[in-house]
């Protein structure tokens, strides 16, 4: 795609977000939908999300860093650009979140390292060093022995965060859809397929070329596999959950299966953000869809962003004790949950803020980097 129309769309979003964060920041949590039941909304799913991304693309960026695989050959520096930028989105997007943002130093300096929240604050801190780490040293010296132990440590280290969002709900009994073992491993495996696909993001739309023997079709088919891989752990997590006979667990998979959520959960997690991209990966061979690998792309991360978010609010979306949501009433102190505008604005800044350090950073730090035959 062209670079002016990516500088275009990222300026737009990017603008969008500034006026939803002088809102959120004038009047503070009154323009938002979270309340006492659904604590957790459109940012923290958005943290979920990019999270993912993030650690994925640092695993794709291990075949060709660290094992050295000739068809992902100039792969590794554009995922860990990629790993780094989506990393920052989503860790300005749980910032927001926050309730004193102006507090964030006490979960590194006097964090109980017992604490799920303050094992992903640590978790993804050492994740974003090293990367950074691993950017300045491939894009100097790429054969560098450095490098290669920098690498090993992040593979290591993005594994473990990968899992870590999903370790802090399976705890969470008091949310007992969440308190699954499977929850840890559904997130591992969705942020594999949310790096693959990131990478055809890369390769369809920001960079039509790339050094070496890199083979898209190669990766469309892992890429493939692993959307059949999550579609697998979802029909698992949620037919489970259907079949206990425990409403706790119940009740928010039948509100994605069958009810308020169905057609998110049907039309975008579904069909668009599984069964198509399948189709445009089947069909596409080589470089000539490059643009179609792109879109597929974009559809998976679409799909994963739906599952995301709607295992993250359904999960809320249920009385703690029987009767009591229904006790009292005023805004917040209600199950039912959706975005605000301000809430969307900033989704909207933080995706602009994606697309631009993207573009920015390919057009300035790709250029410094070595190519594998030099």
């Amino acid at each position: 795609m062209d670079k002016k129309i990516l500088y275009l769309v990222g300026i737009l979003g990017f603008a969008i977000g500034c006026w939803g964060l002088a809102d959120f920041l004038s009047a503070g949590d009154a323009h938002t939908n979270y309340g006492s039941f659904v604590v957790w909304g459109l940012w923290v799913s958005l943290y979920f999300l990019f999270g993912g991304i993030a650690t994925g693309c640092f695993i794709w960026a291990s075949l060709d860093l660290i094992f050295h695989v000739p068809s992902f050959s100039g792969t590794g520096r554009p995922a860990l650009l990629a790993a780094l930028v989506t990393l920052v989105a989503g860790l300005a997007a749980i910032a927001l979140d926050l309730g004193h943002m102006d507090r964030f130093w006490k979960t590194i300096f006097q964090a109980n390292m017992s604490s799920g929240v303050a094992m992903d604050v640590w978790g993804y801190t050492v994740f974003g060093l090293v990367t950074v780490a691993a950017l300045i040293v491939s894009a100097t010296e790429p054969k560098n022995p450095t490098l290669q132990a920098i690498m090993w440590i992040g593979l290591i280290v993005s594994v473990v965060v990968s899992g870590l969002p999903g370790k802090l709900m399976g705890n969470n009994a008091a949310r007992l859809f969440w308190h699954s073992s499977l929850m840890p491993l559904q997130y591992l495996l969705q942020s594999l397929m949310a790096g693959g696909a990131m990478l055809l993001v890369l390769r369809g739309i920001f960079l039509r070329d790339l050094p070496g023997e890199y083979q898209p079709g190669l990766l469309g088919k892992i890429t493939s596999l692993l959307v059949l891989i999550n579609l697998f752990a979802s029909y698992v997590f949620l037919t489970q959950s259907l079949s206990g006979n425990m409403p706790e667990i119940a009740q928010p998979a039948q509100q994605i299966v069958f009810g308020h959520f169905s057609t998110s959960f049907w039309g975008l997690q579904i069909v668009l953000g599984s069964i198509v991209p399948l189709f445009i990966l089947f069909i596409v061979r080589g470089s000539a869809g490059s643009f179609l690998l792109g879109l597929a792309g974009l559809l998976i991360l679409l799909g994963n962003a739906v599952a995301r978010y709607l295992v993250l609010v359904a999960g809320q979306q249920v009385d703690p004790l029987e009767g009591l949501s229904s006790s009292f009433s005023g805004k917040g102190l209600t199950l039912t949950y959706s975005p605000s505008m301000t809430e969307w604005a900033v989704a909207c800044g933080l995706l602009g803020l994606v697309i631009l350090g993207l573009r920015a950073g390919f057009d300035r730090f790709l250029p410094l980097a070595h190519s594998p035959k030099e």
